[in-house]
């Protein structure tokens, strides 16, 4: 596996030192509050269950089956598969492993109506590739229009468990 990966963007140290300033920037706009957090299957698992380990206060968790890729490609159409948690009258941060086009988010604020709030938290933002016109609370770190592997993110199912975020050779995916 490793050796199709192009070249590391983010080291797992690089990851904890992520996720420990967006913990922090958490624990301050939320004293006070207890929120939901809901992370987006299936990339966002590694993430947001690190995340949450920096975030000192009062938390629940959910997760919310959304899809919208085959293999490298954006379907276009964004499926929520089964259970949706209930939002009313919380304070809800969605949290997302990537952002590129926008879609998927911008789908889901429609479904967020009944929450006390709605704040989005990505770990990765691929501005380049933005198609809809989202917002977007807390950002772990722009990237740049490559093909990323690792940490939750996938090509067509592997490459989830390395424990870094890499670059995926070309001659793997084309």
């Amino acid at each position: 596996m490793k050796n199709d990966i192009k070249e590391i963007l983010f080291t797992k140290e690089d990851l904890n030192a992520i996720c420990d300033r967006l913990g922090k920037e958490i624990t301050k706009d939320y004293a006070g509050k207890q929120p939901l957090f809901i992370g987006l299957l299936n990339g966002a698992v590694f993430f947001m269950t690190d995340l949450i380990r920096h975030v000192d206060l009062k938390c629940s968790i959910d997760f919310l089956k959304v899809s919208s890729y085959e293999g490298t490609h954006s379907t276009g159409n964004v499926r929520v598969d089964g259970h949706f948690p209930d939002v009313k009258g919380k304070d809800v941060i969605i949290v997302e492993d990537i952002i590129d086009t926008g879609k998927t988010l911008y789908e889901l604020k429609n479904l967020m109506k009944e929450a006390n709030s709605y704040k989005v938290c990505v770990l990765l933002d691929k501005k380049e590739a933005r198609q809809f016109d989202v917002h977007v609370d807390y950002v772990g770190s722009v990237v740049p229009k490559k093909f990323v592997v690792g940490y939750g993110f996938d090509y067509n199912e592997v490459y989830r468990n390395l424990p870094y975020i890499g670059v995926l050779k070309e001659e793997v995916y084309m």
